[in-house]
């Protein structure tokens, strides 16, 4: 057989030397350069007793919200097996109680320790990042411990995690290895708190590591790359379908001219005057922040009021009114559908339905949420402060696409309100997307 030419031979043979050497740096990088850390003590002439420090991991998995994923309505607490919808596929938690075949019964706490440091296995294997690894690996080492004796203590259950549906080859150790290369630094060292930190350095902790906000509130690019972990400027969730607000702009939430009272109660009861929580952000009110003592909701806020005075605050323009041959058949609607709770003026019912005039939700550019909340309905999250909420039924078969669009551009043009027309088409995209 005739060799090839030297100018076919040269390119194969620099395009394959490149391509090893990209293989051998993603090995060493994932493998290699990111190689566990030796045994951590943790102990003081202080140290805590184990029931101390399992009361302190419940505390701490209630403020990182592990139960929402790790848990299934109806199933044993923290034995996983729950399904979080990506675009590229179904991930299934896995179980974090300590059964040995199919929990975390044969790991040791520097075993965990290493997870949440380098999100992988203490065989090697790489961990979907759907488990927020770029987060938890700010968490502690006495928290950590902490962490690992509660989910100790929890009774053991055999629940093998199913099989990820990522498309091919997302979900394969290879795929991880190359997408950790380009996100994923655990070589760089995460900053050590003071003994006794100030309100904005807890709240950062909060945020930053043990509450993972930048996860839903951070933007991920089109290969689902980790947002920084302080960024909190707002994105359409990936596979959940709903808008996660800029916390730090005023025109969305209100972080600076809200009344702390009112932020404050939205934290922990999801509820205040003007809107409520739903969607993934009840979830995070319901198995989380209702828990938190006074001291660290307010250090988060503390926090995000901080960022928010060092952030560009914009005020939106006044959209154009909507037609008024939508305004009209909106009218009609609301008058029909809407005001027996939210009130003939968009006022509202304390403590039972938050007002639409004047909320910041209701005026959001993004009507993603609102259009959600009237095809889905649903409860509010019920808090320990709030055990009974009051509830909004689901449109979705009621009302079609014009009719969802034409109330929901009434409600954002009344009663001061300023936001732009829903169109029916936008109406349509976002049921299309719910039910895929």
């Amino acid at each position: 057989m005739k060799p090839w030419p030297a100018w076919v031979r040269i390119p194969l043979l620099l395009s394959a030397a490149l391509w090893l050497a990209i293989a051998i740096w993603v090995v060493w990088d994932n493998w290699g350069r990111q190689a566990p850390t030796a045994p951590t003590s943790t102990e003081t002439q202080s140290a805590p007793t184990l029931d101390q420090q399992i009361e302190r991991g419940q505390y701490l998995a209630q403020a990182g919200n592990c139960v929402a994923c790790h848990s299934v309505r109806g199933q044993a607490l923290m034995s996983g097996a729950r399904g979080i919808d990506t675009p590229f596929g179904t991930v299934y938690s896995s179980n974090l109680t300590p059964d040995k075949a199919t929990g975390l019964g044969s790991w040791t706490a520097q075993d965990f320790w290493q997870a949440l440091q380098l999100g992988r296995t203490p065989s090697g294997r790489l961990l979907v990042p759907v488990f927020p690894y770029n987060h938890t690996r700010l968490i502690s080492r006495s928290d950590s411990d902490a962490l690992w004796h509660w989910l100790r203590s929890l009774p053991p259950v055999h629940q093998p995690q199913p099989a990820h549906t990522l498309r091919w080859p997302l979900g394969t150790q290879a795929a991880l290895a190359v997408w950790r290369s380009l996100y994923f630094d655990a070589s760089s060292t995460a900053p050590t708190l003071p003994v006794t930190p100030t309100p904005v350095q807890r709240g950062a902790y909060l945020v930053e590591a043990l509450g993972h906000c930048a996860a839903c509130h951070g933007q991920r690019d089109a290969l689902g790359g980790f947002p920084d972990v302080r960024d909190l400027s707002g994105a359409l969730m990936p596979g959940q379908g709903w808008y996660a607000p800029n916390l730090l702009s005023d025109a969305q939430t209100g972080i600076l001219s809200m009344d702390s009272a009112q932020w404050l109660r939205r934290l922990q009861t999801g509820y205040n005057h003007r809107s409520v929580a739903s969607g993934p952000m009840a979830e995070v009110v319901q198995h989380s922040l209702q828990y938190l003592n006074a001291q660290d909701v307010q250090a988060m806020l503390a926090y995000l009021q901080q960022r928010a005075r060092q952030a560009p605050q914009t005020t939106p323009s006044p959209a154009p009114t909507p037609r008024w041959s939508v305004l009209e058949v909106g009218q009609d609607i609301y008058k029909n559908q809407c005001a027996q709770c939210h009130g003939k003026e968009g006022q509202g019912l304390p403590e039972a339905y938050p007002a639409l005039a004047g909320s910041l939700a209701v005026q959001l550019s993004d009507p993603t949420n609102l259009v959600l909340s009237v095809l889905q309905g649903g409860f509010g999250p019920s808090t320990q402060a709030r055990p009974y909420p009051y509830g909004m039924p689901p449109f979705k078969m009621a009302l079609d696409d014009r009719q969802i669009g034409a109330v929901l551009s009434y409600i954002r043009s009344q009663w001061g309100n300023q936001a732009g027309e829903v169109t029916p088409l936008q109406v349509n995209r976002i049921r299309a997307r719910q039910d895929q």
